[in-house]
């Protein structure tokens, strides 16, 4: 018989991030907060930051897991063989709804006063701090999360007051019971970027609107209300015809409305909410705004999206940094902590640094939302959506590394990090429409561009602590990305490639503005001197990669030590 402290096998697996407090865990998360939120607002939030972190990794990571075990089921009839389809939940799902929806209230935090407290709506960084912490726990949700909340603003936006007074009461609601969440169709079989391809058609018939048609894709596909395109009779082809509609799932008198789900999509991710395909059957709508602005209108909302979608990329890597933290210092291996081998240590510096640049580009955009910086948030929104998405996938698969053989197996939370982090490749647009949108409209149409870049100088000119040679390198970066971007407009084959670099130099910008300020942990700038030397500069492939002042850098980021500016100053030039 073994005495009690011996250890078995299972004892020597490493351990998973679960339990962790996410948010006592991210020194630059909280560093950033104290940047950007007014001393009496973070001072207010700081315990529901704390609470959400704590649920993040734990009774919300437990739900999260159940959930995505057991994906919600369409029932097409009820028992008496009506066409009253509905999908059924599994108890999970609908307790992280209640945390969502009514504890959090996330769908309502930016539309009035009372969420948590504030005798305001929240201010963007404080919104997408809260939605970074809880798509650590759980990522399929966001969904329903952030298409119910941008519903509100188009219905805000552009609703008629009577429309307004419909829905909003119902869709700002914090008891469930009551609620209407909302989301938004708009991909066809016909049309997915090519939005004016879509077929749908609207008929009015005594001053009612009526759709028929189909939607190919529908996220949260049983929302209550649902925001979409489509072409009234009569109206010109291509996107000037489309009309932006409010289509509710039940009418008025408590009806179901017509129209079908006809089946829920079978993913790779994001398995705890159904997608799905519905079919029109003459369902009454409502039309919000002018019948020829409703692309316009609805691009506000999948901007908004594509916002939410870079805060939760970022979100993930971080969850994907601290698993294979937890990994690597939680196993040996030859006698030695995996942690401590120099090959996995550059591994580990290939999470860190993405994860960082996302969170940095992540709160300087919803700051730009909160100061009312136009050009701003409208180039950074398409940075971090096209860049934040993509290193998601190569973090996670990172991470599954890390932690070998278990990272692959359903028990542990990497396969499902790994697949949920396709879907922000294509939800809102693909790499490629998000490049382009970038290069072609908000740098060749909106001259966007030059915002960003008299931001970034001015934060380098506020980062006088900085060394004034590593300055004049980050300057340099921002001025040949934006140059670069100028120069490649109307060229498709190298935005993407202009629009990474425009990227990476702003990311690297911010991060040495943060770490330069004072009472930050200024190992940010060190992440900064990363980008800087292996993002915006030539390598020779044929040539050792390492630099000399890799490794202490390297040894200061892993470590648990907050330093300041002085003891990093050596290492950033």
């Amino acid at each position: 018989m073994q005495p009690d402290h011996a250890l078995s096998g299972s004892d020597l697996i490493a351990p998973d991030a679960a339990g962790m407090d996410f948010f006592a865990a991210d020194r630059g998360l909280r560093d950033l907060l104290r940047i950007y939120l007014p001393a009496p607002v973070l001072a207010h939030l700081t315990p529901h930051y704390q609470r959400l972190g704590q649920l993040a990794g734990g009774r919300l990571d437990d739900l999260a897991r159940i959930a995505d075990r057991h994906p919600p089921v369409l029932h097409a009839r009820d028992r008496f063989g009506r066409d009253e389809d509905w999908i059924e939940y599994h108890p999970a799902y609908r307790e992280m709804e209640q945390i969502a929806f009514g504890d959090f209230q996330f769908h309502a935090m930016s539309h009035r006063a009372g969420v948590l407290g504030m005798d305001r709506p929240l201010p963007p960084v404080a919104k997408y701090a809260l939605q970074y912490l809880f798509v650590q726990g759980e990522f399929g949700l966001m969904c329903p999360i952030s298409v119910t909340d941008t519903s509100i603003h188009l219905i805000r936006r552009f609703g008629s007051n009577s429309l307004q007074d419909y829905l909003l009461p119902r869709m700002l609601s914090a008891d469930l019971a009551t609620l209407w969440k909302g989301t938004q169709f708009i991909t066809e079989k016909a049309g997915g970027s090519d939005v004016g391809a879509l077929e749908t058609v609207a008929r009015c018939t005594d001053g009612i609107w009526r759709l028929h048609g189909e939607k190919w894709f529908c996220s949260h596909t049983d929302a209550d209300v649902a925001l979409m395109l489509a072409r009234p009779e009569g109206a010109p082809a291509g996107t000037r015809g489309l009309a932006l509609f409010a289509l509710p799932r039940r009418t008025r008198d408590g009806a179901r409305n017509a129209y079908r789900i006809v089946r829920l999509k079978d993913k790779l991710g994001t398995r705890s909410m159904a997608s799905g395909e519905i079919r029109l059957e003459g369902a009454e709508a409502y039309l919000i705004g002018q019948p020829d602005q409703g692309l316009k209108q609805m691009m506000e909302q999948v901007n908004l999206s594509r916002l939410s979608h870079g805060v939760r990329a970022a979100a993930m890597m971080r969850r994907c940094l601290n698993e294979a933290l937890a990994a690597a210092r939680g196993r040996s291996a030859f006698g030695r902590t995996v942690a401590d081998f120099p090959l996995m240590r550059r591994q580990l510096m290939k999470l860190l640094v993405p994860a960082e640049q996302a969170l940095s580009m992540a709160l300087c955009t919803a700051d730009a939302m909160g100061r009312g910086a136009a050009a701003e948030l409208r180039i950074l929104t398409g940075l971090l959506k096209l860049r934040a998405c993509r290193d998601n996938v190569v973090v996670a698969t990172g991470a599954m590394e890390v932690r070998g053989g278990n990272g692959y197996i359903e028990d542990w939370v990497n396969p499902r990090l790994i697949r949920d982090a396709q879907v922000g490749l294509l939800w809102e647009g693909t790499s490629n429409i998000n490049a382009l949108d970038v290069i072609g409209r908000a740098v060749g149409k909106a001259a966007a561009h030059r915002a960003l870049q008299a931001m970034l100088h001015r934060r380098l000119e506020a980062a006088a602590a900085l060394p004034a040679s590593f300055r004049a390198a980050l300057g340099d970066a921002v001025d040949r990305a934006v140059a670069l971007a100028e120069r490649v407009v109307g060229q498709e084959a190298l935005a993407r490639q202009a629009a990474t670099a425009l990227y990476d130099a702003s990311s690297a910008v911010l991060l040495a503005w943060e770490g330069s300020r004072p009472g930050a942990d200024a190992r940010r700038a060190l992440v900064a001197r990363f980008v800087l030397a292996h993002r915006l500069s030539p390598v020779d492939p044929l040539a050792p990669e390492e630099a000399a002042w890799e490794r202490g850098a390297a040894d200061a980021l892993l470590g648990d030590t907050v330093l300041g500016f002085g003891e990093v100053a050596a290492l950033l030039w």
